[in-house]
C-alpha cells in the first residue's frame, strides 16, 4: 500500500511530468497514471528521497524531509548558495579566498544543473566555461598511483603573484573513433559509433618540470564530476549491507575479473577509508563514493572534500592550502623570483596585522626574506578560515538534502517490457535496481558532524530506493580505460534527464562522458571479451531492434 504522502504530494503537485526519448530537452508535462497505479520503483527515493519533478530543475529539488522543516529548509537554500556563486580571491567579504592556485571558482562550474559534467569539444581545455565538469587524472603508469608532484585534483588556475602548477592553454582534448569487433554493427545491420577521449599534458605545460624537477613518466586519463542528487540516500544505506553485497558477489563468482583486492576478499574488507588528516580518529568506513571508490561517508566524501580542494578556501577542519604531495609547488614557488617579486603585496592584504608573523621575516638588513616567507605561507596549517562552520553545515545539508528525480513513462508498454528485458539479460547484477537505507545514523571520518552539527543534517531510514547500482566496482577494459581499470557501477538514477537539466548536447554517459547515447554506452560495455559485462551486451547484441529500444528506453526513464 501506499504511503498517504504520496497522495498529499500528487494533490499539491496537480500534475506530474513525463520525459520520453524524443523529449529529453523539453519542459513539456504529459500525463502519469493515477498514484493508486504506481509501481514502487517510480518513488526513486522512497517516500522520503523522492520529488516528482521532472522539469529542467530536476536535480534541484530538496527532499520531503527538507521541505518539512523550516529550519532545515533555511539552511538548505543558504547552502545552495555556497554551490551556485562563484568564489573571489578577495581576502574578505562574501565567499572570498579563492586561490592561491585553484581548480574552478564554484561547484556548479563542475555539475552544470547539479547533474554530471558535459563532455567537451575537442581542443583546448577550457575549464572556465560551465559544464566542464572534467578532472585530469595524471598518475604513474608504473603503479597507477597518483603522481606526486601534482595534487591528485590537479590545479591550472592562480592568484597573483602565484603561477598555475599546469598551462590549462596547453592540455589538449582529442576524442578519437573506435571500432568495436563487431564492426560497430549488430547482427540485424543497425550500426552504432563509439568514440574515446585522449588528454594529453606536455611535459611544458607543468610548472615545476620548467623549474628543473623530473617529473618522470605519467599519463593521463579524465574523469567527469557525477550528479550530486540522491547521494544523501546512498549514504544512509548500511555498511552491514554493502559488505553482504560484496559477500554475495565474491560468493557468486559471476564477473570474470572478480572483486577489486585492494578493497576485499575472502569475505571481509581488505581496504576501507579512514581520516586522520582533519580531526578524524581513524575509525573504518567502507568505500561508496567516486568512480574510483576513494571516500567513505558522505560527510567526508566528495562534496565536503571538493568544497575545499576546488576552490581553495579555508574552513576550521582544513586550515591549509590543497597541495602537491611531494612539496614541489610550494619549494619553486618560494624559488621565482616573479612571485617573489609580487608577494609582498599579496601577503600585505593576506595578513595585514601581521598576526602570522612566519609571512613576514625579515633579513638582517631590513628586506624581507620572501623565499622563505612564501614557502611559510603556503605550506602553512593555520591559514585563517575563510567558511565558518554554519556554511558549511548549510553546504552539507543542501548537499544532502538533494531528492532523486521519480522514474518517468512507468505505464508505458515498451518501458515495461524494457524493464523486463534489463533484467533477463542480466543487467541489474551490477546495476542493482534497489536498496533499503538502514538506521542512517549519520558518520563523519572528519568528526565535523557530531552532536548538534550532526543532527543538523537530513536523514533518510528504512527507505526503499531505486539507484540501480551495487555501489561496487568492476572492470570493463575499455580502449584508453579509467585509470586502474576498476570502476564503481554508476547510479542509474535520474540520468535520463542528464539533457533536460544541463541543457548538454549529449548524454555524457561513463566516466569520461565518452557515450553520446544510452545505446553508446551499453556497447562500450562489451568491446572486450574480458569486460564484466561482455556476455550481457552479446545477449542485447542478439535482441530485436525492437527489444534494444525498449531496454534503452527504460533505462532513460529511470
Amino acid at each position: 500500500m501506499k504511503k498517504q504522502y504520496y497522495l498529499v504530494a500528487f494533490l499539491t503537485i496537480g500534475m506530474l511530468t513525463a520525459c520520453s526519448d524524443d523529449e529529453v530537452k523539453t519542459d513539456n508535462p504529459t500525463p502519469n497514471p493515477e498514484p493508486s497505479e504506481l509501481p514502487d520503483w517510480y518513488y526513486t527515493g522512497g517516500e522520503l528521497g523522492t520529488t516528482f519533478n521532472s522539469s529542467s530543475t530536476a536535480f534541484e529539488d530538496p527532499t520531503p524531509v527538507v521541505d518539512g522543516d523550516a529550519d532545515m529548509t533555511a539552511s538548505f537554500n543558504r547552502g545552495e548558495q555556497f554551490f551556485e556563486k562563484p568564489y573571489t580571491s578577495n581576502f574578505s567579504g562574501m565567499r572570498h579566498g579563492l586561490g592561491p592556485i585553484y581548480i574552478r571558482t564554484s561547484c556548479q562550474h563542475c555539475h552544470p544543473g547539479y547533474g554530471h559534467g558535459q563532455s567537451q569539444p575537442a581542443g583546448s581545455f577550457n575549464t572556465n566555461t560551465i559544464g566542464n565538469g572534467y578532472l585530469l587524472v595524471v598518475y604513474n603508469p608504473a603503479t597507477n598511483a597518483y603522481v606526486s608532484w601534482l595534487a591528485g585534483m590537479p590545479q591550472t588556475h592562480a592568484v597573483a603573484p602565484f603561477k598555475a602548477p599546469l598551462d590549462e592553454s596547453q592540455i589538449m582534448l582529442t576524442w578519437h573513433e573506435y571500432t568495436d569487433q563487431n564492426g560497430n554493427k549488430f547482427p540485424d545491420g543497425e550500426t552504432y559509433s563509439l568514440r574515446y577521449p585522449e588528454i594529453t599534458i606536455p611535459k611544458s605545460a607543468i610548472y615545476v618540470a620548467n623549474k628543473g624537477y623530473d617529473v618522470g613518466t605519467y599519463e593521463v586519463r579524465l574523469e567527469s564530476t557525477i550528479g550530486i542528487y540522491g547521494t544523501g540516500l546512498l549514504d544512509a544505506i548500511s555498511d552491514e549491507d554493502l559488505k553482504a553485497q560484496y559477500v554475495q558477489e565474491e560468493k557468486d563468482g559471476y564477473l570474470k575479473n572478480g572483486l577489486n583486492p585492494n578493497i576485499f576478499a575472502n569475505g571481509d574488507w581488505t581496504g576501507q577509508y579512514a581520516n586522520t588528516a582533519q580531526g578524524g580518529d581513524g575509525t573504518k568506513y567502507p568505500f561508496r563514493y567516486t568512480y574510483a571508490l576513494s571516500r567513505g561517508p558522505l560527510q567526508d566524501a566528495a562534496g565536503a572534500n571538493a568544497f575545499w580542494n576546488i576552490t581553495n578556501v579555508t574552513r576550521s577542519d582544513r586550515r591549509f592550502h590543497y597541495l602537491d604531495a611531494a612539496g614541489t609547488y610550494a619549494q619553486y614557488s618560494s624559488e621565482d623570483p616573479e612571485v617573489q617579486a609580487g608577494f609582498r603585496d599579496y601577503i600585505e592584504q593576506a595578513d595585514p596585522d601581521k598576526n602570522h608573523p612566519d609571512w613576514h621575516i625579515q633579513n638582517e638588513d631590513g628586506t624581507y626574506n620572501e623565499q622563505q616567507n612564501i614557502y611559510n605561507y603556503l605550506t602553512s596549517k593555520e591559514l585563517d578560515v575563510e567558511v565558518s562552520d554554519q556554511d558549511y553545515i548549510d553546504l552539507m545539508v543542501w548537499h544532502r538534502g538533494l531528492a532523486v528525480p521519480a522514474a518517468r513513462n512507468v505505464d508505458d508498454e515498451e518501458v515495461l517490457k524494457g524493464k523486463e528485458l534489463f533484467e533477463q539479460i542480466g543487467c541489474t547484477y551490477c546495476h542493482k535496481p534497489s536498496w533499503t537505507t538502514g538506521d542512517d545514523e549519520i558518520r563523519d571520518p572528519a568528526r565535523f558532524f557530531t552532536g548538534d552539527k550532526a543532527n543538523q543534517l537530513p536523514r533518510y531510514p528504512h527507505q526503499k530506493i531505486w539507484p540501480y547500482t551495487d555501489m561496487i566496482q568492476h572492470k570493463l577494459h575499455m580502449q584508453n580505460d579509467i585509470r586502474t581499470g576498476w570502476c564503481r557501477t554508476t547510479p542509474l538514477w535520474g540520468r535520463g534527464l542528464h539533457q533536460r537539466c544541463t541543457g548538454a548536447e549529449y548524454a555524457d554517459r561513463l566516466h569520461d562522458c565518452r557515450a553520446r547515447t544510452t545505446l553508446e554506452a551499453i556497447m562500450w560495455h562489451g568491446t572486450s571479451t574480458e569486460s564484466d559485462a561482455y556476455e550481457t551486451v552479446e545477449q542485447f547484441r542478439q535482441l530485436s531492434k525492437e527489444d534494444r529500444d525498449a531496454i534503452v528506453k527504460f533505462i532513460d526513464s529511470i
